[in-house]
């Protein structure tokens, strides 16, 4: 199956499909998602990207990240994502978006509009071994300052997230505890 992203204008309006390396050879503006999973002690859940993705691999990120289809909507993207790569089912709630683009060093570029999803659960994650390498959870405040001293070490469209959004992120939190 040949697999497309959304291509979008800088307002998110649909404009049309394009096979995902292609939007990503190109650096065409895209539709994304990402997902950030919080446990009740405020930890949140990383996983580390298989080896064999096609950027970023074995970088840490947010629980799941990727691509709506052109006949879903987001919602329902991110919670197909979450059962393919991490064997998880949690009631999810778009908190924000923001646009990002990041050039890798083998020519390939992530320009999206990310939506960023929030979901609150204490179950670990059956990882799909082919998406996702390794798994942990970790304290809110300690992953922000290893991001700040390490970004090597995770994704560009997470380093984004923990450092320029962790306010939007924090104030969801606060909410969804309510």
């Amino acid at each position: 199956m040949i697999e497309e992203v959304i291509l979008v204008d800088a307002y998110d309006n649909a404009i049309g499909t394009m096979e995902k390396m292609e939007a990503h050879e190109k650096g065409y503006l895209h539709r994304a998602f990402s997902i950030l999973l919080i446990n009740e002690k405020g930890e949140m859940l990383l996983q580390q990207r298989a080896l064999e993705k096609y950027h970023s691999p074995g970088l840490w990120t947010n629980a799941c990240c990727s691509h709506p289809r052109p006949t879903e909507t987001n919602l329902d993207a991110a919670n197909r994502r979450l059962k393919e790569e991490l064997g998880m089912s949690v009631d999810l709630t778009e908190i924000f978006h923001f646009t990002y683009r990041a050039e890798f060093d083998h020519g390939l570029i992530e320009h999206e509009i990310d939506h960023v999803f929030l979901g609150i659960t204490n179950e670990n994650p059956t990882i799909n071994l082919s998406e996702v390498m390794s798994y942990r959870w970790m304290n809110l405040t300690e992953l922000q300052e290893d991001i700040i001293a390490h970004p090597e070490k995770y994704t560009a469209w997470f380093n984004l997230l923990m450092v320029d959004h962790l306010s939007s992120i924090l104030n969801a939190l606060k909410h969804e505890s309510k």
